[in-house]
């Protein structure tokens, strides 16, 4: 048997940091994808053919590997019902460097692709199943860090409003109905999530009130977003996603070089917002619309050129989440 998996990367569209407080946010695939191949083997050995790392063990004794360690979670979680090994082969379109949320979208095919093959081609997958599974396989690499929100995209595709479940809640999922254009910018670097969630913490826990206050903003500013993109007001999106920069600078989150893509961005005619996406303090920015021109970083230019552009990512907005196909 073989099955192949794809699934979306995706970008946070609003809702960073305010979401791991039970606010809202939402998120989108993209058309850059992840496709996980599993076809079986006659004996228990599992291969693993990744960029990352190659990998190769039995059913009977899995050993860590760190840059694998989503698919072998994933697998370590079904062992019980797994009777044969299996060759895995995982191909991205796109860099793990860059935030598309790689580690997402590789959770979500393998888990999907182990579903598949469990449950047999007489049953369609479950997206509700498949996401549970996929968030309880990343809260046991991160040690119960990750709202979820990447992983709801990549499940269901579009755009997707999500609030994090909590105390055995059913999680809040809205697929909508606009499919924003949009353009992303690349800065360079970035620092990791855990990284900035632990600088941003140290600066709630000088003024609580003030960053609750933040987060409540945050939601509201989302909730109207969704309605925006539900109804396809694209103006009015724009200007929320700015607003949310705004409260993103406020959490101490941007820097110079981001503002400087956002601020170049905001300047062109044909665009409607630009704001962070993801976490911030390095990675993309996220523009509503096609800038003409790119936005330029005079600051960082390199001997014999007159300017420098950020790296633009080419993506979009994809409708399509998790694909299962027998082969």
């Amino acid at each position: 048997m073989k099955i192949k998996v794809t699934a979306p990367g995706s970008l946070m569209l609003m809702g960073e940091h305010a979401v791991l407080f039970g606010h809202r946010a939402l998120a989108c695939a993209v058309d850059k994808r992840i496709s996980v191949t599993l076809t079986t083997r006659t004996d228990r050995l599992v291969n693993i053919d990744s960029a990352l790392a190659q990998y190769r063990g039995s059913l009977d004794a899995l050993t860590a590997e760190p840059a694998l360690s989503f698919v072998l979670t994933a697998i370590e979680r079904q062992l019980p019902r797994l009777t044969q090994g299996f060759d895995l082969r995982i191909r991205s379109e796109f860099s793990h460097t860059v935030g598309l949320g790689s580690s997402a979208a590789v959770t979500a095919a393998a888990v999907a692709a182990l579903q598949a093959l469990i449950s047999g081609a007489d049953r369609d997958y479950d997206p509700q199943s498949l996401f549970e599974e996929a968030l309880a396989v990343v809260h046991q690499v991160q040690d119960g860090r990750g709202s979820g929100t990447d992983l709801v995209a990549a499940v269901y595709g579009g755009v997707v409003g999500y609030t994090v479940a909590r105390a055995g809640a059913v999680p809040q999922v809205h697929r909508l109905q606009g499919i924003p254009a949009i353009s992303l910018f690349y800065v360079g670097y970035k620092m990791k999530t855990p990284d900035v969630l632990k600088r941003v913490e140290g600066f709630a826990a000088q003024s609580p009130e003030l960053y609750a206050s933040l987060y409540q903003l945050m939601g509201q500013t989302t909730e109207q977003a969704e309605q925006a993109v539900d109804s396809a007001d694209w103006p009015q999106l724009g200007r929320l996603m700015n607003i949310y920069q705004g409260l993103m600078d406020a959490l101490g989150v941007n820097d110079a070089y981001l503002a400087e893509i956002i601020y170049s961005l905001r300047s062109s005619p044909d665009v409607l917002g630009a704001k962070i996406s993801g976490s911030g303090l390095g990675d993309c920015v996220l523009a509503l619309g096609h800038p003409a021109q790119l936005p330029l970083s005079y600051k960082r230019s390199y001997e014999g050129a007159d300017e420098q552009y950020y790296e633009q990512i080419p993506v979009a907005v994809s409708a399509k989440g998790v694909t299962v196909e027998y082969v």
